[in-house]
């Protein structure tokens, strides 16, 4: 697992948690609040940053879904605003901790004949840096990846 250094709330300017079922709504919905919290933040809709940020977000909680998912149990979403660059993290929780994503070190390419497997190139090429660390106080894992405003 790569480590990831704990924020610190002096370097937090708006913060945004929430738990969501482990269900595909549950994903959808954590898009959608988070986009709206986005948009309240100064980043608004229709701008890239914010669509790019959305995809982001989307992607990781789609896969705390999908590849995170223990009956009964739901993902956990963080989305901050750091300063002073002002760059978004987001991090996604999951109770799933033995199934983990690659790091960004090790991210294959699929091949043609693959019909999964993009979601973390996508990642890869919107955010700043993104990574994996183990849950803390519990089973499971955080996926996070921190984006440029603009």
């Amino acid at each position: 697992m790569t480590s990831q250094p704990a924020v610190t709330d002096g370097n937090v300017t708006r913060a945004f948690e929430m738990r969501f079922t482990s269900t595909p709504r549950g994903a959808r919905l954590a898009r959608r609040l988070g986009a709206h919290r986005l948009d309240a933040w100064g980043i608004p809709y229709g701008t890239r940053p914010h669509e790019e940020i959305v995809l982001v977000l989307g992607e990781l909680t789609a896969n705390a879904v999908r590849h995170g998912h223990v009956p009964g149990r739901d993902f956990h979403l963080l989305l901050r605003v750091l300063a002073p660059s002002g760059r978004v993290r987001i991090e996604v929780t999951d109770s799933r901790g033995e199934r983990l994503p690659p790091s960004p070190e090790e991210l294959p390419a699929p091949s043609d004949g693959d019909t999964g497997g993009r979601g973390l190139l996508l990642v890869a090429a919107l955010a700043e840096r993104w990574g994996r660390h183990p849950r803390s106080g519990g089973p499971g894992k955080t996926v996070w990846a921190e984006c440029a405003p603009g």
